[in-house]
């Protein structure tokens, strides 16, 4: 399902309704039990202590159901942080329903996210991402322009997404310079300018199948140990992510699925 531009407002969330429709939509999106959950009062504090709790709103749905609350779709939550005397923001999580997935609406919300930092100040995010989604890589670093300097292994331990299928919550840490030169280019929509490729690491697009499925599960370990290994080398070397591709997938069973390619680099911020 495609949803229309207009139709989606994208803004700062307040209110408990809103509030809750968070804790929700965990639930909807990921599957997580109430141990895993974030809960509503911790929403309210993030946003008290200068964190972020930026929601997108489908207006169609606003004018079928009663308050906003019933209306969101998606949101993205971050909390301030600090590293090395300087303030940023660690963005913790960004759902959006699956219904309203490739309409662009992941990345409407990290620029919110970024224009409400940069208004106060705040000119460095993180955030981290499994480095098996081949969509969010993307995203992550060719459409938002985040780069990844560290990998750390079953970093949440195993919790209960239906999407991470208990496999080790393995994390790479994007960080992002929301006023570099690279984040400006790739939020233009520009080609990304890439220092020479020193290594890549390739993700099976299949593995997206393997490991939802008992006969094929250990395929999926054995890719993510593969994964991890190369990282925690190149990054040993310091290398960084700077760069991702997309391919259809070479895996005859899985032809739809698209495979990923990380490229890596000597990476210095101009």
């Amino acid at each position: 399902m495609t949803v229309p531009a207009p139709e989606i407002i994208v803004r700062k969330c307040g209110g408990y309704d809103e509030y809750d429709a968070c804790v929700r939509l965990q639930t909807e999106i990921w599957g997580y039990d109430a141990s895993d959950t974030v809960p509503l009062r911790e929403f309210i504090v993030i946003e008290r202590i200068g964190g972020q709790v930026i929601g997108a709103f489908d207006l169609a749905r606003s004018n079928q159901h009663n308050g906003d609350g019933d209306s969101m779709i998606g949101f993205a939550m971050s909390m301030p942080a600090i590293l090395h005397r300087q303030i940023y923001l660690h963005s913790h999580m960004l759902a959006v329903l699956p219904a309203y997935r490739n309409a662009g609406i992941g990345r409407k919300l990290k620029i919110a996210q970024r224009e409400d930092a940069l208004a106060r100040g705040i000119p460095r995010m993180e955030w981290t991402f499994d480095p098996l989604d081949i969509k969010n890589a993307y995203l992550n670093i060719v459409r938002l322009g985040a780069v990844v300097h560290s990998y750390t292994p079953n970093f949440y331990g195993v919790f209960s997404s239906r999407l991470q299928a208990g496999l080790p919550s393995d994390r790479l840490h994007a960080e992002w310079l929301m006023d570099s030169p690279r984040v400006e280019a790739a939020l233009s929509g520009k080609p990304l300018s890439l220092p020479p490729i020193k290594e890549t690491i390739f993700v099976p697009g299949a593995i997206r199948e393997w490991k939802q499925s008992p006969e094929t599960f250990d395929l999926a370990e054995d890719a993510l140990a593969t994964i991890r290994a190369k990282f925690l080398r190149a990054f040993s070397r310091s290398l960084s992510v700077v760069g991702f591709t997309k391919a259809p997938s070479e895996n005859e069973s899985h032809p739809i699925e698209s495979d990923g390619v990380y490229q890596l680099a000597e990476w210095h911020e101009p």
